[in-house]
């Protein structure tokens, strides 16, 4: 019984994360981009 509820915890955890990365890049943030094109070394 106590695994499942653990089990059931991270899988909430999991889904939360997936879905704030996925508002963040929608919002043209990511884990590659900062918003400070100054600093970004792919552009130029």
């Amino acid at each position: 019984m106590g695994t499942w509820i653990v089990g059931g915890i991270l899988a909430l955890a999991v889904v939360f994360i997936i879905r704030y990365l996925i508002k963040q890049k929608k919002n043209g943030r990511s884990l590659q981009c900062g918003g400070d094109c100054s600093k970004c070394r792919g552009c130029h």
